[in-house]
């Protein structure tokens, strides 16, 4: 009877802690981090179609991959290392789009680079264009550091927003464009893309190889981080369903018991 006692004890104080709900509680916001909001604009132009950047542009079956391809791979991997900020993808051409909005879904963005494809938004390359989108992209952006990497291998000869007007745009919003001239020098417009990286506070980059567009990408990886406001998060675990079932458990000890005299 001793026994009997004290386990009706220990239902009855299980089943008193579960009627209390009792939880675990975490409080973290994966959009809350110590991150910035970044936008990277990508030339999808024709020029961007050529092969033979340099002898890095081998697969591993020995197929060249165009700079478009290699620009989305680099990409990839440096979005996928943004462990605290929110990256958002602007592609152009004639035109551009917003093929990602800013976002702190990594998997997602990744996911979406490889439906883009060389030619999607035309064949030249309209980089004033590309900025005024990119910062069209900031809209819902709280982040107090903003900034536009934009690469190319060309020279503006598009749109119908130059590139000194998209950059008052940037400066407006106190947005940083961090300019890439990818490919041989000369081809890109180094003289432009100079001038838009330091009147926005940013820095010029130029890449003549694979290598040192990993470097470039790999130099920006390093820049100042801010705060990210956004709404809190709760992740809430609750734990009466095992108190229940210990209760129920204990309960059925004892009915065996009954049957079993």
């Amino acid at each position: 009877m001793k026994l009997e006692w004290i386990i009706k004890v220990i239902i009855f104080i299980l089943l008193s802690i579960a009627l209390t709900s009792p939880i675990t509680v975490d409080k973290s916001d994966p959009l809350n981090r110590h991150g910035k909001d970044i936008v990277l604009a990508i030339d999808a132009s024709g020029s961007m179609n050529a092969s033979g950047f340099d002898e890095e542009n081998l697969l591993s079956n020995g197929s060249r991959v165009s700079r478009f391809e290699l620009a989305k791979m680099i990409a990839t991997d440096f979005i996928e290392g943004r462990v605290s900020d929110n990256v958002g993808v602007v592609l152009y051409g004639d035109f551009a789009f917003i093929a990602s909005p800013i976002t702190y879904e990594k998997n997602i963005i990744v996911e979406m680079l490889r439906y883009l494809s060389q030619g999607m938004a035309g064949q030249n390359t309209a980089i004033g264009e590309a900025i005024a989108m990119s910062v069209r992209a900031f809209k819902h952006s709280h982040a107090k550091t903003k900034i536009i990497i934009l690469l190319t291998d060309g020279a503006h000869n598009s749109g119908q927003i130059s590139p000194k007007d998209a950059l008052k745009l940037a400066q407006e919003q106190k947005i940083k464009i961090y300019t890439i001239a990818m490919g041989p020098k000369g081809e890109a417009d180094a003289h432009l893309l100079e001038k838009i990286a330091q009147e926005s506070e940013g820095k010029f980059f130029s890449a003549t190889s694979a290598k040192e567009l990993q470097e470039v990408y790999d130099e920006i990886d390093k820049l100042e981080s801010s705060k990210i406001k956004s709404k809190e998060y709760l992740q809430k675990d609750f734990h009466y369903q095992l108190l229940l079932l210990l209760a129920c458990g204990f309960l059925l000890f004892l009915l065996y018991r009954e049957i079993r005299r």
